[in-house]
């Protein structure tokens, strides 16, 4: 049977026209929290998001994905069990022969329910609806296909035998997280009771293949990504009171990770951050579904361990996607640094802790997190989405193509815009919490009650809430005072001054009787800040009230801002920065506030050799950008200078007494010198030509050797390049492999390797090959030049 899904695609606000149908309750669970939940979200349904820059956010995001196409996702499923389909499939990690094949169905599930609960839009339950079906389908036909009853992936379930038998495969089991997940989003958001019973299939399914497995066995399997599987299985059971699921939950739940956070030890360093966290997440849920305080403390100390001595200042961590020793921070202002979806997930846990302990601490986190890696993560002309948020001074954004790359982040990304009204405002069984300072306007149905939030900040220093209630209402308003609000906050009710007791980082309480047309006004004190880069005092960053200032550098040197793949052009080299020199005291009073609204501040004799303008990091796109800054005393930057120059004045003084030597990067000395390479990037930057070879590529050049013997080769790599692994040929025999340790000033620095002398003896010419490693850092560095020279 052909398969073929006639779906309209709405355009603009006509999901908010008046007349539509109603959304579904959200289902009660069958299973009670063991532990108390001291406050709850409200559902989306209930928030609506003013204007702003959230709201912008999430209309992009609904309109990428009104633009997929449900058949195209569906077409790697329908094939895998002998289904009909001519659906062209989409491209980058859900390409047919791809291994991780079908993620993205299950995050698009998950990101349409969302949207459907924040816009109401009925198309969107029209697209999970007939998801949920095509899943349905295919899961239906499995056995037919040679699978397990209940199988359903976009995969064959031999990818499950080869993770047993510790063969190598790409995370078979995270991508079933992501479809769980999805098909649980789409029976409690969207109503889908055909996404429970999908749902519930797979779960038996799993239960038969873990329930083969010695528990020695299973633990050795989990050594691999899998996602939050102990997390969905136990979500699952929630709402089931299945204790099966439970079970199997719990059979995913890796001792090697949870001991010793248990125990309070930080065992993270090397290991591959992303997955750890659905780990983490999977503990919480299991915690608040079991009372066991085992799985409170893994929870909680990973939180600790990550949040608060792992991260960066936009609230992300990691790089090149792992865990480094937290020592090492200045070894890792990198191009791959601070992966996406890892603020995804630790914004999820964070809601988990506050529920349990409603603390400021978790919500000053979730608001850094929330501003600055996850709003600052989407392209603002196409709504694409950064994997690799680069705090390399000086790099740029890179974002998803909408077909082609669906990489994990492009999936989290889906749903991070569709649920920002999922935090703004909590409750107790008394009353409301304020957490976040966005613009909207909440409705609590079952108390009679609305409240309207209106701010620009961090455009202006003040909130404004406005009541509307049915009758008279007494309730505590609980407002968060952000620990970046240094010192008092002033609040108004009705115009009248409130002396409240408050401190930065906590909550303060207002408990009256709200009435329709009662008016709450908070100032909140801010001001231009610095956080140091952790372990690094000399390296900084500048923060405003709750967000991150990120210098505004220009374009030079500037690829195309799309990518199919996150890393094509991570490694390619940025110009120097300026760098910022003081000579003590309060330098931050040499930046000045430019503008209000949009904000935008300018240093004022302070940077070196030119002064910047700042701006929110959430609203620089399109542009290279500065998160931390060097900050010099006068005579170290006269130091630094003098080491430039010096280099520059070697690098000349080299190309004068070359035997011969490449302009790399240079279309016509490249050629006169018979360039040859394979996965090879050029360009310019800083005026300066540069050349790179991705992972399995090289390049190479002939040079004149003029019979001249010894010889030594001078590259010029670049100054920040750290942790690529790569070789150095000459006439195809190995002369180097060095390790750079990118800590240069400057666009490059110098690198001299003596050539074996039976390799140029007699020989007119030699050729020079630079080639990539073959480990995941495996690239060349940036070389701007090389050159054969007599050997000193």
């Amino acid at each position: 049977m052909k398969h073929t899904l006639l779906l309209g695609v709405l355009i603009g606000s006509a999901a908010f026209a008046p007349g539509a149908p109603a959304l579904p309750d959200v289902p009660a669970d069958a299973v009670r929290p063991a532990v108390p939940i001291l406050v709850q979200s409200f559902d989306l349904a209930d928030v609506t998001l003013g204007a702003g820059p959230f709201r912008d956010a999430m209309e992009r995001d609904h309109a990428y994905l009104l633009s997929l196409d449900p058949d195209r996702l569906l077409h790697t499923f329908r094939l895998n069990v002998g289904l009909l389909s001519s659906a062209k499939p989409y491209g980058g990690w859900e390409g047919p022969k791809v291994e991780l094949r079908g993620h993205s169905i299950g995050h698009y599930l998950s990101a349409c329910s969302l949207m459907y609960r924040s816009t109401r839009d009925p198309e969107l339950k029209r697209r999970v609806e007939a998801i949920v079906a095509g899943l349905a389908e295919c899961q239906a036909a499995s056995p037919k296909a040679g699978f397990h009853e209940g199988y359903l992936s976009a995969f064959p379930e031999e990818f499950i035998d080869r993770v047993e038998q510790g063969k190598q495969v790409w995370a078979p089991w995270y991508t079933l997280h992501k479809i769980f997940a999805g098909l649980i989003d789409a029976y409690r958001l969207a109503g889908s009771r055909q996404a429970l019973d999908t749902a519930n299939a797979m779960a038996a399914w799993v239960k038969f293949r873990v329930d083969r497995l010695t528990p020695e066995q299973m633990q050795s399997s989990l050594q691999t990504e899998f996602g939050g599987m102990n997390e969905v299985l136990a979500d699952l059971y929630s709402i089931t009171g299945n204790p099966d699921q439970l079970k199997t939950a719990k059979a995913f739940n890796q001792a090697k990770v949870f001991d010793p956070l248990a125990r309070g030890e930080d065992a993270l360093d090397g290991l591959h951050a992303n997955t750890q966290i659905p780990k983490a997440i999977g503990a919480a849920r299991e915690y608040e579904l079991t009372g066991e305080p085992r799985y409170r403390d893994v929870a909680k100390n990973f939180w600790q361990f990550v949040a608060e001595r792992r991260s960066y200042v936009i609230g992300g961590h990691s790089d090149r996607e792992h865990f480094f020793p937290v020592t090492d921070f200045a070894k890792h202002l990198s191009s791959e640094t601070t992966e996406t979806c890892n603020t995804y997930n630790m914004l999820k846990l964070s809601r988990h802790l506050f529920g349990w302990e409603p603390s400021a601490r978790w919500m000053d986190f979730y608001e850094r997190g929330l501003y600055n890696h996850i709003l600052a993560s989407q392209d603002p002309a196409r709504g694409m989405f950064v994997y690799l948020m680069a705090l390399e001074p000086g790099h740029f954004k890179t974002y998803s193509t909408p077909v082609d790359s669906f990489w994990c982040c492009v999936g989290t990304g889906m749903e991070n815009h569709a649920k920002y009204g999922d935090t703004i405002f909590g409750h107790d069984d008394q009353g409301l919490y304020v957490n976040l300072f966005i613009p909207a306007t909440l409705e609590w149905k079952e108390r009679g009650v609305s409240l309207r939030q209106e701010t620009r900040i961090p455009n202006s220093d003040t909130t404004r809430l406005v009541w509307t209630c049915a009758s008279p209402t007494q309730m505590p308003l609980r407002i968060r005072h952000p620990a970046w609000a240094k010192g008092a906050v002033a609040v108004n009710v009705n115009g009248v001054p409130q002396a409240v007791q408050s401190q930065p980082g906590s909550y303060f309480v207002l408990s009256r009787t709200w009435k329709t047309g009662d008016e709450v006004v908070v100032t909140f004190p801010m001001a231009l800040r610095t956080e140091e880069l952790p372990g690094t005092p000399g390296t900084l960053a500048l923060l405003y009230g709750p967000v991150v200032l990120a210098g505004k550098l220009g374009t030079d040197g500037m690829p195309a801002p799309y990518a199919r793949d996150q890393l094509d052009q991570a490694r390619f080299p940025d110009p120097a920065v300026p760098t910022f020199v003081a000579s003590g005291g309060d330098w931050l009073k040499q930046v000045e506030m430019l503008s209000r609204d949009p904000l935008l501040f300018r240093t004022h004799g302070l940077g070196r050799p030119d002064d910047v303008t700042l701006a929110p990091f959430y609203t620089v796109h399109h542009e290279r950008n500065a998160v931390y800054w060097q900050v010099l005393t006068p005579e170290a930057w006269k130091e630094r200078e003098k080491s430039v120059a010096d280099t520059q004045a070697r690098w000349d003084d080299v190309q004068k007494r070359a035997v011969d030597h490449v302009k790399v990067g240079n279309e016509v000395s490249e050629s006169a010198h018979r360039f040859d390479g394979k996965q090879t990037d050029s360009g310019v930057v800083g005026g300066l030509g540069w050349r790179i070879a991705q992972k399995g590529g090289f390049f190479s050049y002939e040079l004149a050797a003029g019979k001249t013997e010894p010889l030594s080769l001078v590259c010029a790599f670049g100054s920040r390049d750290r942790g690529r692994t790569f070789e150095i040929l000459v006439n195809d025999q190995k002369i180097a492999a060095p390790v750079l340790d990118g800590s240069h000033p400057g666009e490059f620095y110098l690198e001299r390797f003596d050539v074996p002398v039976e390799l140029t003896s007699g020989k007119a010419s030699v050729s020079v090959r630079f080639q990539s490693g073959k480990s995941w850092d495996g690239a060349t560095p940036s070389v701007f030049g090389c050159a054969l020279v007599q050997k000193e």
